[in-house]
């Protein structure tokens, strides 16, 4: 039971299974006759067929466990409205007080001992408290007022609609066998549908959770005569799983527990939030209201007793696993991206290298193509001016302050590395075919030049030499007509 109080209605269908229109007339068929829509976290609720708002709101919530009182309500008598205490109500808070306050079970001062007991039992929420010899003992449980181990959290509401037909099987065994055996559990659940070839199972999705349990989420299509298919209502489908028969042959499957996956209207928010649960102080349940951290989204959620709460730590330790897995994946995926990106990167690089070496040689090929063309003709003007640019730009490259001392630097460099080179074996550098033959063209120029200066200095050598040798000569023959 979830939020007890609410209490259940229970009523018996037709065997015939039918996702057709309801009509007014009785139970034609399993869904057919008056219905509600459900409260949106499992079950449905009012009037009619299906079960009340106490066998699934808990579960639906995520948080049950929640109340033990049996007691039937309908939508238009104040479904989430505090029901009206009857006299048996009335004394049972008189039994509850007598029994915390002042006991009169043995007459002297040991009920005030008693009384100190009671009040323990009735904080742990659990035991008997003896008050009279004449009256039965009060049952003390976690939901009554003085129990101390409350606390209030938040749950994520559902926001799917009726019309998306999701409803959550839990089955108390493992993800990895769910998943191995999906086919055949899909199989089974369309043989209990009862066979029908217009509907057809699908999972929406599969989780685990804690103690080894699964969470499957399905929802059934109705194919009709002309063609056209629709998903079969979630509340409908899960008013069907209710059924007694139906109930048992999924408890065959492994399925402990069935709920609709559907959201609260703000009407049934609004009722809901205004009415503590039972057990919960109302100041506790304002604070909680003003406490939440998204009422859009949260809805306040009574949890009591240490199971409950190791139950909430099992499933956040879960939702954490699966975040950190969800993690690692995605940082998996980054690197291989990273990978990728790397291998692209260097294959454009690659491609670009291999682009100009293509250039190159289709320009080549147009060079020689254009010179057999041009076989025989005289210059034209445009070639003239052609000519006279690429002289231009090789008395540039020729010029000594320009590319010449890059030339020589770039010299010394290659000098250097291959002197690192001689240094460190494991190193070796190549150079580019074209750029050497360029490199000896403009080393064999550069031996030309000098090789002028040297025989132009030695031409200036023997001038000098002469010219001393005439003066030499003269400077006596002087001397003596002087004399």
């Amino acid at each position: 039971g979830a939020f007890g109080g609410f209490g259940t209605t229970t009523t018996t269908a037709g065997p015939a299974f039918s996702f057709s229109a309801p009509t007014n007339t009785g139970t034609s068929g399993l869904f057919g006759g008056t219905q509600n829509k459900g409260f949106g976290f499992g079950t449905s609720f009012g009037t009619g067929t299906g079960t009340g708002l106490g066998s699934g709101l808990g579960t639906g919530l995520g948080f049950g466990g929640f109340g033990t009182q049996q007691q039937q309500t309908t939508l238009g008598s104040g479904l989430f409205s505090q029901p009206a205490q009857t006299p048996a109500q009335s004394n049972q808070l008189i039994n509850t007080a007598s029994a915390l306050s002042a006991p009169t079970l043995l007459g002297d001062e040991r009920d005030a001992i008693l009384a100190k007991w009671n009040q323990l039992q009735a904080f742990w929420g659990t035991g008997k408290g003896y008050f009279n010899n004449n009256i039965a003992p009060v049952e003390f449980t976690q939901e009554n007022p003085f129990c101390r181990f409350k606390a209030v959290g938040y749950s994520l509401m559902p926001n799917n609609k009726d019309e998306d037909g999701l409803v959550v099987l839990v089955f108390n065994r493992k993800e990895t066998d769910i998943r191995s055996q999906q086919q055949q559990l899909v199989e089974s659940l369309h043989k209990i549908l009862g066979g029908n070839q217009t509907l057809t199972v699908n999972v929406e999705g599969v989780k685990t959770l804690p103690d080894d349990q699964t969470e499957v989420i399905i929802y059934v299509v109705e194919r009709s005569p002309n063609g056209t298919s629709r998903r079969v209502p979630a509340t409908t489908l899960y008013t069907h799983f209710e059924q007694a028969n139906i109930k048992s042959s999924l408890q065959q499957l492994g399925v402990s527990l069935s709920m609709a996956r559907t959201e609260l209207s703000p009407a049934q928010v609004k009722q809901l939030l205004q009415n503590p649960p039972a057990g919960v102080d109302p100041i506790i349940w304002e604070q909680a209201k003003v406490d939440n951290p998204d009422p859009d989204k949260l809805i306040p959620v009574p949890m009591v007793g240490f199971k409950e709460l190791l139950r909430r730590l099992k499933v956040q330790d879960q939702m954490t696993k699966q975040h950190q897995t969800r993690l690692d994946i995605i940082s998996e995926d980054i690197s291989e991206l990273q990978k990728n990106q790397t291998t692209t990167m260097a294959k454009i690089a690659q491609y670009k290298r291999k682009l100009m070496a293509l250039s190159h040689r289709t320009l080549q090929v147009l060079i020689k193509q254009e010179i057999q063309r041009k076989s025989g003709y005289a210059i034209q003007a445009d070639e003239e001016q052609l000519r006279v640019q690429l002289d231009t730009i090789q008395c540039e490259l020729n010029a000594p302050t320009q590319f010449k001392g890059r030339l020589n630097e770039l010299m010394s460099q290659i000098r250097m590395q291959n002197h690192f080179g001689a240094v460190r074996a494991e190193e070796r550098y190549y150079i580019d075919a074209d750029l050497l033959r360029e490199i000896k063209q403009h080393l064999k120029q550069q031996q030309e030049g000098l090789s002028h200066l040297i025989s132009i200095i030695k031409d200036d050598l023997e001038d000098i030499k002469l010219i001393e040798h005439g003066l030499n000569e003269s400077i006596p023959i002087r001397g003596g007509v002087f004399s």
